[in-house]
């Protein structure tokens, strides 16, 4: 009884170990698929990281120098770019107002004063903040593809590792079901029969 349940369980932590193997694969395929579709789409923008003489506030310098020159190919360039470069331009030119707090003052001049020199400038400031928001919005996505690639790679290590040790713990349960099988017939065996 205690052999077949050892062999039980050995055999279910095979079984999981190869599920673990399995599902590490997928995940080494899912960083790779989401790391290079990153890569290559950035890529094809053909941005580049400014260089140092255009970071002109502290914070822009502490985020994006070392990045400075270097074509923008990964989610965590994106990110700095999107956050400290965009956002700092964006945040300049409209003195820390959103996109959406610009587009209603415009679409409430227009209403008051539509040829006014002051809704043209609106207008523009709205079409400025709404292109950087939606670049923004397309680098900040970028970064979020490059984590889960990150993170389905580090998930794709610990299922390895799990496999591993469910291949050892399961090899190791067969083989103490085996010995447990060997030392329990010759004791039977060994018992003397009164007839």
């Amino acid at each position: 009884m205690r052999s077949s349940f050892d062999k039980l369980i050995s055999w279910t932590g095979v079984a999981v170990a190869s599920v673990l193997l399995v599902a590490g694969g997928l995940l080494v395929w899912a960083s790779s698929f989401a790391t290079s579709n990153v890569h290559d789409q950035l890529a094809a923008q053909q941005i580049t990281m400014p260089v140092a003489a255009a970071l002109t506030t502290p914070t822009m310098k502490s985020q994006l120098t070392q990045y400075a020159g270097q074509p923008l190919t990964t989610g965590a360039q994106a990110k700095a770019y999107a956050d400290y470069f965009i956002q700092a331009h964006m945040d300049e030119a409209s003195q820390g107002k959103t996109y959406s707090q610009v587009s209603g003052e415009y679409l409430a001049a227009v209403k008051t004063a539509p040829t006014a020199q002051a809704t043209t400038d609106l207008g523009q400031l709205r079409q400025t903040l709404f292109m950087g928001t939606t670049l923004r919005g397309m680098l900040l996505n970028a970064y979020a593809f490059a984590t889960l690639g990150t993170i389905a790679m580090w998930a794709a290590i610990a299922a390895f590792v799990g496999s591993a040790l469910m291949f050892v713990l399961g090899a190791l349960g067969l083989r103490h079901a085996q010995e447990a099988e060997g030392v329990r017939a010759p004791a039977i065996e060994s018992i003397p029969v009164a007839l």
